[in-house]
């Protein structure tokens, strides 16, 4: 069983996962495409029951949105993760997370921009996992 992390323990995780916004977080919290804003509006306001953060930042990379109760990150893929140079990335990245005990989420742009339903069910799914996990 993974312990959830609380109070004090969520703030020092917040702060051991997050540095201070540098410009390029901040440029892409003010660009955001066109799948991050769908995305967006189908996960504010806990709308599938849980808080996610989006353009969240981690000493090795930002993750699109990211949730701290469920240690749940989702990437919305483009084309350009279809390429060997960026697979090799997006493999140390998962890599990374997976050492911290975090679980990632890939979703392809169309799937939000196309199919949002499809999207909402996926990660209804892994919020789900991620309660089934923390029970035992």
């Amino acid at each position: 069983m993974q312990p959830t992390t609380k109070g004090k323990d969520c703030v020092r995780e917040y702060y051991r996962l997050m540095r201070i916004p540098t410009a390029r977080i901040r440029e892409l919290r003010a660009r955001p495409t066109e799948a991050e804003q769908a995305a967006c509006q189908l996960l504010r306001d806990r709308g599938l029951g849980a808080k996610f953060r989006r353009q969240f930042g981690t000493e090795k990379g930002v993750l699109d949105f990211y949730c701290f109760e469920h240690r749940l990150a989702i990437e919305l893929d483009g084309g350009v993760h279809s390429q060997i140079d960026q697979m090799r990335k997006d493999a140390v990245k998962e890599d990374y997370l997976r050492t911290l005990g975090i679980r990632l989420l890939r979703i392809p742009n169309l799937m939000v921009l196309e199919h949002p339903d499809e999207f909402v069910r996926e990660v209804l799914k892994a919020i789900k996992a991620s309660r089934g996990k923390a029970k035992k």
